[in-house]
């Protein structure tokens, strides 16, 4: 088999196929070991971006995330964390050190 190439991979459309409309800057679960992020407010059935690459700054749970640790999504509590929970989304590595206080962490996804 041959791959045809179709485009960098950056974003990628995704469909909501979901009764409510996906925010801007939300973390979407791809299954369960990828996420993007929307690039812009996709509405209830339509076709919108999702961002597979960059750094992000995510609203993460009260534990400390060490710098290039592994770091997962939590749906359920709409954080992130280094300790993945048993309904979690894999979505990159924390890109600098997040202490307990801090509110968000620098996440890579991709």
């Amino acid at each position: 088999m041959k791959a045809k190439y179709i485009q960098p991979g950056n974003t990628i459309d995704y469909k909501n196929t979901g009764s409510s409309d996906i925010a801007y800057g939300s973390i979407v679960p791809l299954g369960t070991t990828r996420a993007g992020v929307a690039a812009a407010l996709i509405p209830a059935g339509q076709t919108g971006a999702l961002h597979l690459c960059g750094v992000f700054l995510m609203d993460k749970d009260s534990a400390a995330i060490a710098l290039g640790a592994k770091v997962y999504y939590d749906p359920a509590a709409d954080k992130v964390s280094a300790t993945a929970p048993s309904n979690g989304v894999d979505v990159g590595i924390c890109v600098a050190a997040a202490a307990a206080s801090d509110l968000q962490a620098a996440v890579k996804i991709g």
